[in-house]
């Protein structure tokens, strides 16, 4: 295990983006475990859309680092066959938004691989896949989907936010004897045709270290409310924390990091502290990330001072229009509003 500030007081710091990060901990992972390849659609020559298999393809030639064709169906599903086979393979489903083509080969292949072998077979593969919007590329290609992978037994689903736990996720993911969703939000990748949240370029060892799977992190400690966020809405809680910071307004934000398994334990811990709670997340709102966190709260019988609340995305298709797509996104604004209603309320 690892975290920027251990990693700093020991070695000069190395500051990575998200999408560098992912590569070289895919890179590291290939050279100590020979059975680890790479498939996707513009994975080997290009690189990754999103740069997540940059400089892949030199290192390891074209056998462990493969193009395929437009076909999400085939490969995935030809992924899961090499897990059976005692392959650990790492696919890229280019955006999440085309996971309907591929959906069998995902949930009721890979899913339940050990489930229906008795344990005979597992399925060591990481899925990783682009999640996300706020760039004018309108509903195909910007939804987040968090819930549908994590409402699925049998998934382990993941969303870093910085560099340092993409990195020791992915290590973590690769190395786990079961499937993996892993998701990497658009505006954190460090992509510069994307732009991106400069918090998210962070410190990560270049040895090995891992982030492990399922475990939230406390990311801003305070005492008047609780804001559970990942992804890219941890930084949107972290704007709006160090604004109501100036109004004496102290927030305590939460990274999830994984929603399956989801880290309960503590979100409740921090709510029986500060008795208020604002979940952030950018999928859609209804049967969502926010509701299954408020109801771990509720279903603990944790006193709460004013109700939950949540701010996501709300229930309609994505927007082309750049004016329309941001003005129903989650930002820091409408986090910080929401804090100081509660906060008007409780009080």
């Amino acid at each position: 295990m690892s975290s920027p500030d251990t990693a700093t007081a020991v070695r000069p710091a190395r500051r990575l983006t998200i999408a560098r990060a992912i590569a070289e901990a895919i890179g590291q992972e290939m050279e100590r475990d020979p059975d680890v390849l790479v498939m996707g659609e513009d994975i080997a020559k290009l690189g990754g859309v999103f740069g997540t298999t940059t400089g892949l393809l030199d290192r390891f030639g074209p056998e462990r680092v493969r193009d395929t064709p437009i076909s999400e169906t085939a490969f995935i599903g030809a992924a899961v066959g090499l897990a059976a086979a005692g392959m650990r393979p790492v696919v890229e489903l280019m955006f999440v938004d085309f996971f309907g083509v591929c959906m069998d080969a995902i949930y009721n292949l890979a899913a339940k691989q050990s489930y229906f072998s008795g344990g005979q077979v597992t399925c060591p593969m990481v899925l990783m896949t682009s999640v996300g919007g706020g760039y004018g590329d309108a509903g195909q290609h910007s939804q987040a989907l968090y819930a549908t992978f994590g409402h699925l037994p049998g998934l382990k689903v993941v969303i870093p936010s910085n560099a340092h736990d993409a990195k020791g996720l992915m290590l973590a993911a690769i190395r786990d004897p079961n499937p993996v969703i892993f998701m990497y939000h658009k505006a954190l990748q460090g992509m510069g045709w994307l732009g991106t949240v400069q918090r998210s370029i962070t410190d990560a060892p270049e040895g090995d270290y891992v982030v492990p799977l399922g475990k939230a992190k406390c990311v801003r400690e305070g005492e008047d409310i609780t804001v559970v966020s990942l992804g890219l809405s941890v930084h949107q809680a972290l704007d709006a924390a160090g604004r109501l910071a100036n109004e004496d307004v102290s927030v305590e934000v939460i990274d999830l990091i994984s929603i399956a398994p989801l880290d309960r334990e503590t979100v409740r811990a921090s709510v029986r502290r500060t008795g208020r709670l604002l979940v952030v997340d950018d999928d859609y709102l209804s049967y969502g990330v926010g509701a299954e966190i408020i109801a771990s709260v509720c279903e603990a019988s944790i006193p709460l001072l004013v109700p939950p609340q949540r701010i996501a995305f709300p229930d309609i298709p994505v927007p082309f229009t750049p004016v329309m797509e941001h003005f129903v996104l989650p930002n820091a604004d409408k986090v910080t509003a929401a804090v100081r209603q509660m906060m008007r309320i409780s009080n």
